[in-house]
Order: structure tokens, then sequence, then C-alpha cells
């Protein structure tokens, strides 16, 4: 099985030594501060499904970026062959190793493949449940599903997709969605025989550590929809002891959206506190998706006050490149995901590599402006 492994990661990052900390190590690996996503909105548009994120693809690998996040109903399975096809044309030509790069997946929602069949819902009995993954009581919306069965094979799909034998993160894509149905006490015991599952692919060798990635899970304002971190913690230590794969969680942030970083809607030891200082108490990675927020943070310019702040080089040409530098800036991210088909958006994007990290003084003044 092929992984990232820290030697290589390193070796990755030794050849833009160039960069302004743009680099940082974390269980073993060293990551990118910005990673490449794969998330497209309006999924019914034709467009989306078009091969052509695959130069954005090699660009980001040959801009220093070595993460590259996607999931298994992304554009419908496409996001992830494209990666799959950016990586063996980058592969062929020498101009990386699988061992540099640290590429992670998602499961939880049922992946439809493209072109779309006549009827999803007969797609679905026939592929799911006819098959034994799941039942109709365990499918949320008709589109959400995270049985340990499902999740296993939609975990050999991912890696199909990608043309690579392994993962190095593996997440529970948003199990958010199935809290209100199974009630608080059900979710966590239903969470423990999915990390059981995971520990077991992990055994196999399908990836090296496991993370839960969600959109609104951890900082949502209704209590009954919020998921503890401290509890999913507690459920992999159950299932594993202190040697748990469970690594990393996912959460969106971005200028217009903080709570990750301000709201105390976690508890650990029975202390409030974020989601990013709990998870920095419970020894979990944080990465952060939707930086740019799908572009709704540009609707008006950022303030002169807000530039300077983050970039009082005035080395930055445009808002997306100071909303990038916010977040690689911000304390206890590992790393931070944007979306990019283009090769020029994503060269331009990579510009903040040639500015330094906000310092943490500076960083905090950002939300008294």
């Amino acid at each position: 099985m092929s992984y990232a492994t820290l030697e290589d990661t390193y070796n990755f990052a030794k050849k833009f030594a160039h960069y302004k900390d743009f680099y940082t190590k974390s269980n073993g690996l060293v990551f990118s501060k910005l990673g490449l996503g794969t998330f497209t909105k309006e999924p019914y548009k034709e467009e989306n499904y078009v091969f052509h994120y695959i130069e954005g693809v090699k660009e980001a690998v040959r801009q220093g970026i070595n993460l590259i996040d996607t999931a298994s109903n992304y554009r419908y399975g496409q996001s992830e062959k494209e990666i799959g096809e950016a990586l063996k044309e980058l592969m062929d030509a020498k101009e990386v190793s699988r061992e540099e790069l640290i590429i992670s997946s998602k499961g939880g929602f049922i992946q439809l493949e493209y072109p779309f069949p006549e009827n999803p819902y007969t797609w679905i009995d026939e592929n799911i449940i006819e098959a034994g993954l799941a039942t109709k009581e365990d499918i949320e919306l008709d589109q959400h599903c995270m049985t340990p069965d499902f999740l296993e094979w939609s975990c050999k799909r991912s890696l199909n997709n990608l043309g690579v034998n392994s993962l190095d993160i593996y997440y529970l894509h948003n199990p958010e969605m199935q809290l209100l149905r199974l009630g608080e006490k059900k979710f966590y015991k239903h969470i423990e025989k999915i990390f059981e599952r995971f520990e077991k692919l992990a055994d196999e060798g399908l990836f090296q550590s496991y993370g839960v990635a969600v959109w609104n899970g951890f900082t949502s304002e209704t209590k009954d929809e919020r998921i503890s971190l401290e509890k999913l913690v507690e459920c992999a230590i159950r299932v594993a002891g202190m040697n748990h794969r469970f690594k990393y969680i996912q959460v969106p942030f971005n200028m217009g959206k903080t709570a990750a970083y301000t709201n105390p809607t976690q508890k650990v030891d029975g202390v409030e506190c974020s989601v990013v200082n709990a998870a920095h108490n419970l020894g979990i990675g944080v990465m952060s998706s939707s930086s740019l927020l799908q572009m709704n943070l540009f609707k008006k310019s950022f303030s002169a006050e807000t530039g300077v702040v983050l970039d009082n080089t005035m080395t930055l040409k445009n808002d997306v490149q100071l909303a990038l530098q916010f977040v690689r800036s911000t304390p206890g991210i590992i790393s931070s995901l944007f979306g990019s088909k283009t090769p020029v958006n994503v060269r331009e994007n990579c510009e903040i590599s040639k500015v330094k990290a906000v310092p943490r003084s500076k960083y905090d003044l950002l939300y008294r402006l």
C-alpha cells in the first residue's frame, strides 16, 4: 500500500523552500497550508461533469500544494476520477510520487454516477438495498447513508475512481444529517460501529487515518443537531484504545463563517470552548473547507484596514488572496481548502505563499474590525 510519508512530504516541501511558512507538520506528515478541494455547487448542471479539472489539479501540485481533498459524491464521482487522471499524468512524468501527496476522500452520501440513471430510486434499490449494504430506513432524505457496509463499499469505489490503493484520510461525511433521526444515544452507538469498521479498514491498508467532515455538525446553535467532538473521541477510544486512527475533522471556516474558531459550541472536560480549541485539547487535527464561501465573500470589497492587517507588505493583489491569507493564518488549522479548476486561478491563489502568515497578535485584531 502506498501512503504519504513524513520523509516524502518533507522532501516535497523542500522543493518550495522559498515559500514563507507555507508548510506545517501534523500527525507525522507535512501539509501545505492550502489544500485543493473539488466540490462544485449546482451539481445538476451538465457542464459540471465535463473533464476540465485535470489541469487545475496538476497545477496545484506544481505550485506546492500536496493536500488534495474530494468526496465520493462530488460531481457524482467525476471529481475523484479527474484527480485520478491528473495524478496518473503527474506520476507517469515523475513530477511527484504518491508518497509526497496527502489524499483524502469522504463517504456518507450515495454516489450516483454520471451520466445519471433514468430512475435514481431504482438505482439505489438495486445497488444499495438489494446488495445488502443498507435498508431503506438507513437512508436519510434519499441521499445519505452511513452503515458500515455502505461506507466500506463507498471507500473502495473512491479508491478505484482515484486510481490509488490507499488514502491518507477517509472522512465520515456530514453525519449530522442522521442525528435527529437516530437520537443522541443511538447516534453515538452507530458512530462506534462505524469507527470499528474504519479501524478494520485501516488495518487492511485502505487508509492511514480517518476523520469526520461536517457542515454545521460541530457548530449548530441547536443542541439537538450538534455533534460532540469529545464524544466522538470517546467512541474511538472505546473501539481501539488510545492508538485509534481517528485523527482529523474537517469544518467550514472563512471570513464570513468563523464559528469553528470563535463560538464556544463544544465542551471538553466540562469546559466550553470552540471547535478548534476542543480539537487541540483532544489531539485531533483540524482541516477547514469552504475558504471562499463559494465566492459569496466577495459581493463587496474588503476594507482597507482588513487588507493592511492581512498583508502589510501590499504583496497580495485581490480579495480572494486576502481571504485565503486569513484562513491560512488561523491558529490551530492545519490546512484550508479552496476549489479552482483553472491553472491561472490556482497560481493566483498560491501567491499567498510569498508572504508570511499573519502573527497571532495581529490576526485577533481582525475580529474587532
